[in-house]
């Protein structure tokens, strides 16, 4: 099988001649940089900085010799304007905190403080405020709050709304262009076209913006979802209608080209429990869900997929009544996350992309037997009937000892009778 046919057979619950793997096909099943450049070196590959693709967590590009190596049946699309509002394009050398030459667009410009902690502004304008900071001693940006004060009785949806707005020609030619682009290779296209973020906490801060307006404190969001349901319905109300056009626009010039489409962020549960009750779910976030999930089984062959970290064993049946074909990361060192009863309540409903490892304890601090072992039993639930994507739990970080990764390859390649 090519790898398009491999993931669009796991997608579907048909078996597979192997496990189909994703590595950078989305923000959170990414690589961190260091990582990238720590595995290019084991596998003697020709140096060159890593390209930073996705700043705000420092991921890296996986080029097409490493994505090779590391077996990947994937390919993202993000938009051209990254999560600080800078095109991806012009590339030139950045040295990180720890010492790493990387490259960045030119437009990411920085500041230091006197402690070396780098700060990062929207559209890369240093004349603004700063949108995030990378403490001198961290591997990757943190949200800077910066909420005007609330005035009640002047709060207006539309504030929240500022970066939501009908798509310009130029991104439909870059989205046109990026999976023409990727349509002759055997890769299966995952495309991240944005604007459907529904509360998704990473955005709310709006670190593309220069003077964000409306409910930007990561606090005071979460308070709003019960405190001021209305105005957030009013802000998930139109920006579905604006997504639901964008989409119509988007499949005039792709097509069923693209074989996955990323729609939302939003976590949903913490390590032991869940942000929100079911009824709240239900009430305030799935009627939007359905409705962009519908459009896109109506009028396409894409299949959905919904990221939420934590403990959201309770929420997964509702995220398949939404209608969402993909479940991630799957986080099952999570409370009532357990690999075997996921598979036995939902896994022929809903497609398990993750899981694969845990990213909290086993890769960074297990031996490399105990990633092995973690692997091979996790592929073995997750790929019964197919329904099953590998990936880590979440993006890769900085600081993973390049064996344990290397040893959860050779788990995967073992699993599929590779080696």
């Amino acid at each position: 099988m090519i790898s398009k046919d491999r993931i669009n057979a796991s997608l579907n619950h048909l078996s597979t001649d192997r496990i189909p793997v994703d590595f950078g096909g989305t923000p959170v099943t990414g690589i961190h940089v260091l990582a990238i450049e720590n595995l290019r070196r084991y596998f003697n590959l020709d140096y060159k900085p890593v390209k930073v693709t996705e700043p705000y967590q420092m991921l890296g590009e996986i080029d097409n010799e490493l994505a090779g190596i590391l077996g990947i049946d994937t390919v993202g699309i993000s938009p051209k304007n990254n999560m600080f509002g800078i095109p991806n394009e012009d590339w030139k050398e950045f040295k990180t905190p720890w010492g790493q030459t990387v490259l960045v667009p030119g437009d990411f410009n920085t500041t230091t403080n006197d402690q070396g902690d780098v700060f990062i502004h929207p559209e890369g304008d240093v004349n603004v405020q700063p949108s995030a900071r990378m403490p001198v001693s961290g591997f990757f940006f943190d949200a800077l709050i910066r909420q005007e004060p609330i005035v009640e009785d002047k709060l207006d949806p539309a504030d929240n709304l500022e970066e939501f707005s009908e798509i310009s020609e130029n991104d439909l030619l870059y989205f046109k262009h990026e999976v023409e682009k990727h349509s002759d290779s055997d890769k299966a296209i995952v495309a991240n076209f944005g604007g459907t973020a529904i509360g998704d906490i990473a955005l709310v801060p709006a670190m593309n913006i220069k003077k964000p307006k409306g409910i930007r404190d990561v606090a005071e969001w979460y308070m709003s979802t019960m405190m001021r349901s209305d105005y957030v319905h009013e802000i998930f109300d139109k920006q579905t209608q604006i997504a639901l056009t964008n989409f119509g626009k988007i499949y005039k010039e792709v097509g069923d080209k693209v074989d996955v489409v990323f729609i939302c962020g939003t976590d949903f549960g913490t390590q032991d429990s869940q942000f929100c009750s079911e009824d709240t779910f239900l009430s305030l976030y799935a009627p939007y869900y359905k409705q962009i999930n519908d459009w896109v089984h109506t009028h396409t062959s894409w299949k959905t997929f919904k990221h939420s970290c934590g403990a959201v064993e309770p929420f997964i049946k509702h995220f398949i009544d939404s209608g969402f074909d993909i479940i991630n990361p799957v986080q099952v060192n999570a409370a009532g996350m357990d690999p075997e009863n996921l598979k036995s309540k939902f896994g022929d409903s809903i497609v398990f992309w993750g899981g694969g490892v845990d990213t909290q304890k086993v890769l960074p601090f297990g031996n490399k037997k105990e990633v092995e072992e973690q692997v091979i039993n996790h592929c073995k639930i997750f790929s019964r009937k197919g329904g099953f994507v590998f990936t880590t739990v979440h993006n890769i970080q900085a600081n993973i000892p390049v064996q344990n990764i290397i040893a959860m390859l050779n788990a995967i390649k073992k699993f599929n009778g590779i080696i």
